[in-house]
């Protein structure tokens, strides 16, 4: 059998309805074949949250148990991510949270067990119409953009998380253009805080960078 390519996916943009309501677009999302990585993961996994919503985050993709629940960040980094947010000043409840990918991608090095894999920047393209469409609606004042891969995906491959982490930036209208284009504050994915050997200072900095945000609704 021939191994599928990039070129044998069209992308989400056949698949994101025009004028769609809010539940029309999440319906839609399931049936996205925009990229390959629905071949193998359980369902796609949309985003959460009020809409509109003054302030969302973007991260890179579900996980292992977002993949099964359905839901984004409901595994350890979103625990870690729900405590962060309280620290700022805000609740979960009030913020809109999504992914720049929609399905989960991994590997099984081990038996059954799902290994995350970081999505190549093609999948992350495909599914970038979701994004825009998303965003559209809930038009965040702020957006929250969690680690590289995210950030890659909104401000294109040149962006580091070290060099503006923290720092309220302009929307990308260049790139991905919206309507009532928000701000923006990069900052590492609560994942990166899980793995690190210096929890605590990590966390701290993610709260740090979440209260900027926060301090930016009301700019």
């Amino acid at each position: 059998m021939t191994p599928l390519r990039p070129s044998d996916f069209p992308g989400a943009t056949a698949f994101v309805p025009a004028e769609a309501t809010w539940a029309q677009l999440t319906h839609a999302s399931q049936e996205c074949r925009g990229c390959d990585l629905y071949l193998e993961a359980t369902q796609t996994v949309f985003g959460e949250g009020p809409v509109p919503a003054r302030l969302a985050l973007v991260g890179e993709q579900p996980g292992d148990r977002e993949d099964v629940a359905g839901e984004p960040f409901v595994g350890p980094a979103g625990r870690l991510l729900d405590r962060a947010l309280e620290k700022a000043g805000t609740a979960r409840e009030e913020v809109y949270v999504t992914n720049v990918v929609k399905h989960f991608r991994f590997t099984r090095p081990r038996g059954k067990q799902r290994i995350h894999k970081s999505p190549a920047r093609w999948q992350v393209a495909a599914c970038e119409p979701w994004l825009v469409a998303e965003l559209s609606r809930v038009q965040p004042h702020v957006v929250v953009v969690l680690g590289a891969t995210a950030g890659q995906a909104v401000f294109g491959p040149a962006f580091r998380v070290g060099t503006s982490r923290g720092t309220v930036v302009p929307w990308p209208q260049d790139r991905l253009p919206l309507a009532d284009a928000p701000v923006c504050i990069p900052t590492a994915h609560p994942s990166s805080v899980l793995r690190s050997r210096q929890r605590d200072e990590d966390l701290a900095a993610l709260v740090s960078d979440l209260q900027v945000a926060v301090a930016a609704l009301d700019a």
